[in-house]
């Protein structure tokens, strides 16, 4: 707390450099000096990366535990953890799972509707899955790997970045990487 006062007593303060009290109007001050973000460090370490090759081990867990091969709606990995969310009741209810180091917890169920997938749908080479975005934009940091079911049959991947300047992308990658498509993430 003690840290936002001196932000904004420094703001306060840094505003009224530009005024003036005299009759003249306010006195012309040098603009404020602006830094351009321009990120040349290194690549994301290995173990920081979204653990894509969990999501099928994951899933198996998941499907194993419940005896039965499911239906999901989505399926995310970061570097530390798999959330999956289960369709059930037709798909319109959807109960999230969170796999870590092969535990498993749930939480209740909610409300959902969207297209499904199972294991079996997913041909994922885990192997290049996030090779073609490392090569593209370099300094992105890839926050999630995630794989959904599209609602016309079909499973979609993608990988949510992060920018060291700001900012963010959701970059839609096929089964073996390459990227499809890539739109901002605000």
């Amino acid at each position: 707390m003690r840290g936002r006062t001196a932000a904004v007593l420094l703001l306060c303060a840094s505003a009224s450099v530009g005024c003036s009290s005299d009759a003249a109007g306010p006195a012309v001050t040098d603009g404020p000096t602006v830094t351009i973000c321009d990120p040349s460090g290194e690549p994301q370490a290995e173990e920081d990366l979204p653990a894509v090759a969990s999501v099928r081990t994951a899933m198996a867990d998941l499907d194993g535990r419940l005896g039965v091969p499911q239906q999901y709606f989505e399926v995310n990995a970061t570097a530390r953890l798999v959330n999956l969310f289960v369709a059930l009741n037709g798909g319109t209810v959807a109960q999230a799972w969170v796999w870590v180091d092969g535990e498993l917890t749930s939480a209740e169920p909610q409300s959902a509707s969207g297209g499904t997938f199972t294991l079996a749908d997913v041909d994922l080479d885990e192997s290049v899955a996030l090779t073609t975005v490392r090569s593209e934009i370099p300094d992105a940091l890839l926050e999630s790997f995630y794989v959904h079911g599209d609602g016309a049959g079909n499973v979609q991947y993608g990988v949510l970045t992060s920018a060291l300047c700001g900012g963010g992308l959701e970059v839609i990658v096929g089964a073996d990487g390459a990227v499809k498509s890539v739109d901002p993430v605000n």
